[in-house]
């Protein structure tokens, strides 16, 4: 049998690949965090439906394994399953489930789906770091972002804030603010692809100040970011302009 570890976008069908939505229709059932469950269960009533909460990423992967041993099943994630995904935790914990193929169904990730609403933020080199703790220690998210800034990427950053943690945003700014200038152009996007979505285009001094969530991506730009007709653009050198 198949355990499809699936990537359905911001959890809007518009932003679900066709892929995606076939693998679904694929399996008898669907595991996944609790809130992603409900952003698409709308969409699949005829489905039968498994979720669980944070930071229960083990149980609920072994369980898609398990359920995967007798019918195909779809563990969904967010975005790409790669990224920040359930995809390589799946693989870590096959090997006691030799039974059951893994298929990875790619899926479009904040980064891409925001810049698109920010403009082209990404046409350049980029680095993607969360600033979540809860699996990276600390000190090693500061040297990412340090190292990303000094080498002049584009940031993305993901889990920029949360109830106990508002001030991560801040505190990454403030780092980057050691390399990159204050007008430096960036953006955030809140609630991609859902009814209630939201962004805007601002300068690195404002975002430090911004308060932001969980379901906010945040875009800071490199040294040739720059504000095209209120979008947020990197250009690539195909034309100095």
């Amino acid at each position: 049998m198949i355990l499809y570890v699936i990537g359905f976008g911001s959890g809007s069908r518009g932003c679900m690949t066709a892929d995606a939505e076939q693998a679904i229709q694929d399996s008898e059932l669907i595991v996944g965090y609790q809130t992603y469950v409900e952003l698409i269960r709308g969409f699949f009533p005829e489905k039968e439906f498994r979720a669980n909460g944070m930071r229960q990423e083990v149980v609920r992967v072994r369980d898609a394994l398990d359920a995967a041993q007798h019918q195909n099943t779809a563990l969904i994630c967010s975005g790409d399953p790669e990224l920040y995904g359930m995809a390589g935790l799946a693989y870590q914990l096959r090997a006691d489930y030799p039974d059951v193929h893994i298929q990875v169904v790619p899926g479009v990730t904040a980064a891409f789906s925001g810049g698109a609403l920010l403009g082209s933020p990404l046409t350049h080199d980029f680095a993607a770091i969360s600033l979540s703790d809860l699996l990276t220690s600390p000190e090693k998210i500061r040297k990412r972002i340090c190292c990303a800034a000094e080498a002049d990427f584009v940031i993305v950053l993901y889990n920029p804030s949360s109830k106990h943690r508002p001030e991560h945003l801040m505190k990454a700014c403030d780092l980057i603010l050691s390399y990159r200038s204050p007008d430096t152009v960036c953006g955030f996007v809140r609630n991609i692809g859902r009814e209630d979505q939201s962004y805007r285009v601002l300068r690195l001094q404002e975002l430090r100040n911004t308060p932001v969530d969980m379901f906010t991506t945040v875009f800071i730009g490199n040294s040739e970011t720059r504000l095209i007709d209120g979008k947020m653009v990197t250009p690539r050198g195909y034309r100095d302009v």
